[in-house]
């Protein structure tokens, strides 16, 4: 696990253990990805890309798929319409299903929107991977 991740796990008194599952999956899911701390938070990125990313809110810990408004997940709750984000929000490791976690990663692999360059195209998000049947 980054060093950076480890230690704001640690300092998660009350979701310590849904940062340290989620961490270890993300890990061993996206095992090619860069992990570190960005904007205070851990997030996973591929090819500079950031993918998924977890931080604490007043509603519990929030995971975030910044292109998870393109998974077509029920579970997934849509976040913004500019925007192609989703997230999911756990108050215990328990309510954590590993079966839904896997598909979503899976899927932040092969669906994903360049936030990469969103700056340089001055806000406009284009599509950089789509699902493979």
């Amino acid at each position: 696990m980054n060093p950076g991740i480890k230690a704001y796990n640690d300092n998660q008194a009350v979701d310590k253990k849904i940062c340290d599952l989620l961490a270890e999956t993300i890990d061993k899911e996206l095992a090619e990805a860069e992990s570190k701390i960005w904007h205070a938070h851990p997030v996973w990125f591929l090819e500079g890309n950031p993918i998924v990313g977890y931080s604490k809110q007043k509603a519990g810990l929030r995971l975030m798929f910044w292109s998870g408004g393109s998974f077509e997940e029920d579970a997934l709750n849509l976040t913004g319409k500019k925007f192609k984000d989703a997230s999911i929000v756990y108050t215990s490791a328990e309510q954590i299903n590993l079966k839904d976690l896997k598909r979503w990663l899976k899927k932040s692999r092969e669906i994903q929107w360049d936030y990469k360059n969103i700056v340089k195209r001055k806000g406009k998000l284009e599509r950089l991977k789509q699902l493979k049947n």
